[in-house]
């Protein structure tokens, strides 16, 4: 049965989960290789970019953060898994914390709590992880310092909750799901009509979103609530720029389980910068993609909250632009007036 299969696999991530929760550094090396295939594909939000296998995981990845933030506690509040296609996959969002107590890539600690938000997606044959996709909010991070060197966020930049009706970890109605895939793949069909085939009205937003509906973007666009907010701090600086956005669902799956929707892709969507107005880039006529993982939750037919995650490190640094370089220019300048 699918349903088993899909318990089977988020049991399997569970082991991963419960290593990052009580996570002992000397013991996380081997509970990495009991989840993760030796050559398991790694995709990574920038600066990381894609590894291969468990060791590289903990050598580049997690070993780093642990020497930052010795603390470090993972704390998942939506776990669902699904099938699209021939491949079965998990999708866990939640959020690491600790005491910032060492810088970590770059960043001065702060000697206090952070917290940064993550979308990992794992694919799974048999009884390994074969691939993983993830994103972190490394600019939140940034922002806690604070040491973010770019345009604020338009939207409110905070640690957005776990899904209102606090199930985002128990089991999920299998008999909900083709509704719920349905209800969100229709509304990014209808979403992708605009601006060529008509104006907004054409998205239908109304027909799809709850009125009390909240999208939460990721540090560097923020969170809006309501369908205005979502267009005024959100959708409308995005189209305007980026007008020809297309999905491009390259190493990517879509499914759901019960109430809730996932995307994934790396990438999955091209665009060209030809206008103004999203994140402070000048409309450079540069084609770039973006790393978009999301989660939807579906209620009463319509969407009530949408987690999402971007890559925005990755956007500035296809069109050239040093994040890092200009945030270690800020930290040292406010350093040196101490």
């Amino acid at each position: 049965m699918a349903t088993e299969i899909h318990e089977h696999n988020k049991n399997l991530i569970g082991a991963f989960r419960s290593a990052l929760y009580d996570c002992e550094p000397a013991a996380l090396p081997n509970q990495l290789a009991s989840v993760f295939a030796p050559d398991c594909k790694i995709r990574l939000a920038y600066p990381f970019e894609d590894l291969i296998g468990p060791s590289a995981l903990f050598e580049r990845v997690y070993q780093p953060l642990l020497a930052a933030i010795p603390d470090l506690e993972r704390r998942d509040y939506i776990l669902i898994a699904g099938k699209d296609g021939d491949c079965n996959w998990v999708g866990c969002a939640g959020f690491y914390a600790g005491v910032f107590e060492k810088p970590w890539l770059a960043i001065p600690p702060t000697k206090h709590l952070v917290v940064m938000r993550y979308h990992e997606f794992f694919r799974v044959e048999g009884e390994q992880v074969v691939e993983m996709q993830a994103l972190w909010d490394i600019p939140h991070v940034m922002m806690q310092r604070p040491a973010w060197p770019m345009t604020p966020s338009l939207g409110v930049t905070w640690l957005p909750p776990a899904p209102a009706t606090q199930d985002g970890l128990g089991r999920h109605d299998p008999s909900k799901s083709a509704a719920s895939l349905k209800l969100v793949g229709d509304m990014l069909t209808d979403m992708g009509k605009h601006p060529k085939q008509g104006g907004p009205e054409i998205m239908q937003l109304e027909r799809y979103w709850h009125p009390k509906m909240t999208w939460y973007g990721p540090a560097g666009i923020g969170t809006a609530r309501r369908i205005s907010g979502f267009r005024n701090w959100h959708q409308i600086p995005f189209l305007k720029a980026l007008p020809d956005r297309r999905s491009q669902h390259v190493n990517g799956a879509f499914f759901a389980e019960g109430n809730y929707v996932a995307v994934t892709g790396w990438p999955n969507m091209r665009m060209t910068i030809s206008g103004d107005g999203w994140l402070g880039i000048a409309p450079s006529n540069q084609e770039i993609t973006i790393r978009s993982l999301d989660f939807w939750r579906c209620e009463n037919g319509l969407i009530r909250e949408n987690w999402v995650l971007v890559d925005l490190l990755h956007v500035y640094h296809q069109i050239g632009v040093d994040v890092f370089a200009r945030m270690r220019e800020v930290t040292h300048a406010r350093q040196s007036e101490r």
